[in-house]
């Protein structure tokens, strides 16, 4: 029998023998070719398309940004996003904003979308999450309760240029080091290590077997493939944290025991404003009632358990910092012992992506639902993601299922000790690149990024000058809310 080379290539005669049994049946006959699936043979090189992309966007052409002249007003900006959010919401915001540069950052990606669609760009797509910065990432349990680490925030994910999340990913660990206080350089040092290890994971995913290439990257080997090991400790303690972070024990603090009309006990949420507010009985019934749909979402599997639980309460919660003024419910639901489950109902809206893919050359999507786009995103991206996400519509409006306080935990990028930012860096970079990797050719991108650091050098110097652009945005909406110009709540 043959043998396969180091390169995992097949010896040309081999290679012709197995074309020929999956080309031709038993009998002698053709089989058809399946629309979905790969031709065999595989027809020209990934990687050497990738190779030549740099002809057309050499490498080196990633450290440009310049300020574009149409380019919106950072604080008009702000106040356009609040629009169409729920305006008793919109000075939380923008007191969230207004904390740091890093947070402006974390609540401006469309502001920063309009700058990368200037920027260049390969042309390649990807299922992005569209607003891959440092913080987005995360802790969460699977199906069994181990708990995995990945991308975790979808809201605004959409099919565009893998360098987008790429850059935003380099930018915003520049900003979260200097607000930890770190040097420059180790800031810098932080950005170029999430891009090299994007590029070098990109390359070993590129290697392996399809299937393998999908799961790769354990999560109990990544601090080692990434040689994280400063991190170790914060990982720890965040995952001992993440633990304990469940439906019940945020149950616990959030509800109280009440006796029914009927005898029956129950419980109910407890109004803790701004964060927490129950909600008038019509509007708690609608959030309810839309639940029958989201089963509709599910796989069947699934049905039987959440069929054990019966709704108990819906209440209004804030959640995020670019997510603050939508709506979003947390719904309590009760097994048979009393045992609390907590759903999570979030308005979904179009991503602030859209209007700038096509001047990045990428084609908008349709419309449809946008639960739908956030849950089909978050799955084509994670290796795994929580068993009951789906999507349900509310008096007309989509919302994203999914469970709530699912042992999430996260590390906070701007916390960390100056010689543990290097390390996220390298962690998240290589965690954004697997991700990607589901939805493009690992070939072809590891064919373009290469084996040198000419991209990594060159996204660092672009983030350190989209840095720069962030911090003086920040100071504006600092000075507008110093004026009176636009309002704020801090410390919400």
């Amino acid at each position: 029998m043959g043998m396969a080379r180091a390169d995992g290539a097949v010896p040309k005669q081999r290679g012709r023998q197995r074309s020929q049994e999956l080309t031709e049946g038993r009998s002698g006959g053709r089989l058809p070719r399946v629309a979905g699936f790969a031709a065999w043979p595989s027809q020209g090189s990934p990687k050497a398309e990738g190779k030549a992309l740099r002809a057309r966007v050499p490498r080196s052409s990633h450290a440009e940004f310049a300020v574009d002249e149409g380019r919106p007003d950072p604080v008009a900006a702000v106040v356009d996003a609040n629009r169409s959010r729920l305006s008793t919401l919109a000075p939380i915001r923008v007191g969230r904003m207004s904390a740091s540069p890093f947070a402006f950052l974390r609540g401006s990606a469309g502001l920063m979308a309009y700058d990368l669609a200037r920027t260049p760009m390969t042309g390649v797509g990807a299922q992005i999450c569209g607003d891959a910065h440092a913080a987005n990432f995360g802790l969460y349990a699977d199906a069994r309760g181990g708990l995995v680490i990945d991308l975790n925030d979808f809201d605004e994910t959409a099919h565009g240029p893998w360098e987008w999340d790429l850059k935003r990913l380099a930018a915003s660990l520049v900003l979260a080091g200097r607000e930890a206080g770190a040097s420059e350089s180790v800031c810098e040092e932080a950005a170029l290590d999430a891009v090299g290890a994007y590029r070098r994971t990109m390359r070993l995913l590129a290697k392996l077997p399809a299937l393998d290439a999908w799961n790769a990257i354990a999560d109990e080997q990544l601090v080692s493939h990434t040689d994280a090991r400063d991190l170790l400790g914060t990982l720890e303690r965040v995952s001992e944290k993440a633990r304990n972070n469940t439906s019940a024990r945020f149950a616990a603090k959030a509800t109280e025991r009440f006796d029914g009309a009927d005898g029956a006990v129950g419980r109910r949420f407890v109004d803790a404003p701004p964060v927490l507010r129950r909600v008038p009985d019509e509007e708690a019934a609608a959030v309810a009632g839309a639940l029958g749909g989201y089963l509709g979402t599910l796989a069947e599997d699934r049905l039987p358990l959440l069929a054990r639980y019966a709704i108990q309460d819906v209440a209004f919660r804030v959640v995020g910092t670019g997510s603050v003024g939508l709506r979003s419910y947390v719904v309590l639901l009760l097994d048979h012992r009393g045992e609390p489950l907590v759903l999570q109902v979030k308005e979904a809206r179009p991503s602030v992506l859209l209007p700038h893919l096509p001047v990045a050359g990428f084609e908008a999507p349709e419309a449809t639902h946008e639960g739908r786009r956030v849950v089909l995103g978050q799955k084509r991206m994670q290796v795994v993601s929580d068993f009951l996400l789906g999507w349900a519509t509310v008096d007309g409006l989509p919302f994203q299922v999914r469970q709530f306080r699912n042992r999430k935990g996260s590390v906070d990028p701007a916390a960390l000790a100056a010689d543990q930012i290097d390390d996220y860096g390298r962690m998240t970079g290589a965690l954004l690149a697997r991700a990607h990797a589901h939805s493009a050719d690992p070939r072809l991108i590891a064919g373009y990024c290469g084996k040198n650091d000419e991209l990594d050098e060159a996204v660092a110097r672009f983030a350190t000058a989209y840095a720069d652009r962030t911090e003086a945005d920040h100071a504006l909406l600092v000075r507008a809310v110093k004026e009176g110009r636009i309002a704020a709540e801090a410390g919400v």
